[in-house]
């Protein structure tokens, strides 16, 4: 394979300050020089990279451990094109909580990082494809794997389930063999895919944890996979069956109600998952889990919408659109 001659500079994107809200997102696109890899580092050329809510959260300024100016972004797809021979050339994936946030990340022609934060990606995955699992498959398996994970006799509630973490944990606990039941704050079809068939519910219209104890034999959810927080804390405490865990990602209210009687009496657990804890090493461990699972069939990539895939001068729009709800999978492709 021929490798190119790398450039001396490649367009990224670049946070400065804290945005003022999401009309007026203080993206700048700059032109900096071509980082150049360390002792055990690669030079990745970013083909595709998603955009998370937490990318957005942190241009505004949610992120108090943020560095600036950074260029953001934390998950990736890429070709290796500086580094050990032998990696030169391989399509890669990844993710990390440290990209983007206290150090340069994916939203750029090009970045380096460690050579052990690198794999390759699943074969017949696209770039597109590929740069989109990141965070949230990377956040749906800690979170499961912290709740002691699922097993077949499991009964799993996940809450928020169109959402892209959302979606990936049902995959992952269908794939299990578990029984998946899924919430959404509206009536609304289930937009993901699942192994195994799931139960939709409505928490406008349907009393929840009442559902999904009938239909559990008054056993309820051994597993709460809470991705909206507060929304959803108290559907999920009714929910839970004896010795049940919540998995939480994500809140609007830092404050909740809660039954400490029933927490105890129930003897359930509480479990907080915070992917920006977990850097971009670990999340190649992860993808090492995940990637024969891809390459079997057994899990698939979100769909790639050619209306959500933005070049880096349009990553303003791109931004906003993460945060104002949209279903599609929201994609950077810096050569565009």
């Amino acid at each position: 394979m021929n490798i190119q001659t790398t450039p001396k500079t490649g367009p990224a994107l670049r946070v400065s300050e804290k945005s003022p809200d999401l009309d007026n997102l203080r993206i700048e696109l700059v032109e900096p020089a071509v980082p150049a890899p360390g002792p055990g580092q690669v030079l990745v050329e970013i083909r595709a990279a998603g955009v998370n809510p937490s990318d957005v959260k942190a241009s505004l300024g949610h992120m108090p451990h943020a560095v600036w100016p950074r260029i953001p972004g934390r998950d990736f797809a890429g070709i290796v094109v500086e580094g050990p021979q032998a990696l030169l050339g391989t399509e890669v994936w990844g993710g990390g909580g440290e990209l983007g946030i206290t150090q340069n990340g994916s939203h750029a022609r090009y970045m380096v990082l460690p050579q052990a934060a690198v794999r390759a990606k699943p074969s017949g995955m696209s770039f597109e494809e590929a740069g989109a699992i990141g965070v949230p498959f990377i956040t749906a398996f800690e979170g499961l794997r912290e709740a002691g994970g699922v097993q077949p006799w499991d009964n799993v509630l996940v809450c928020g389930a169109n959402g892209k973490v959302g979606q990936a944990a049902i995959q992952l606990a269908t794939l299990a063999g578990a029984r998946v039941f899924a919430a959404e704050y509206k009536p609304t079809p289930y937009l993901g895919h699942a192994n195994s068939e799931i139960e939709m519910l409505d928490s406008s219209s349907q009393d929840i944890a009442a559902i999904v104890r009938e239909k559990t034999g008054g056993q309820g959810a051994d597993i709460v996979f809470n991705t909206v927080g507060s929304p959803y804390f108290e559907i999920g405490n009714a929910a839970l069956a004896k010795q049940g865990r919540q998995i939480f990602i994500s809140t609007f209210d830092r404050a909740v109600p809660f039954d400490i009687f029933n927490f105890f009496r129930g003897r359930h657990k509480f479990i907080g998952i915070d992917t920006l804890a977990l850097d971009s090493v670990y999340g190649a461990r992860i993808f090492d889990k995940l990637k024969p699972k891809f390459e079997q069939g057994f899990l698939k990539p979100f769909p790639i919408n050619e209306r959500a895939v933005y070049g880096l001068k349009d990553a303003a729009t791109a931004y906003a659109s993460v945060l104002r709800s949209t279903p599609d999978r929201v994609i950077l492709r810096p050569q565009g």
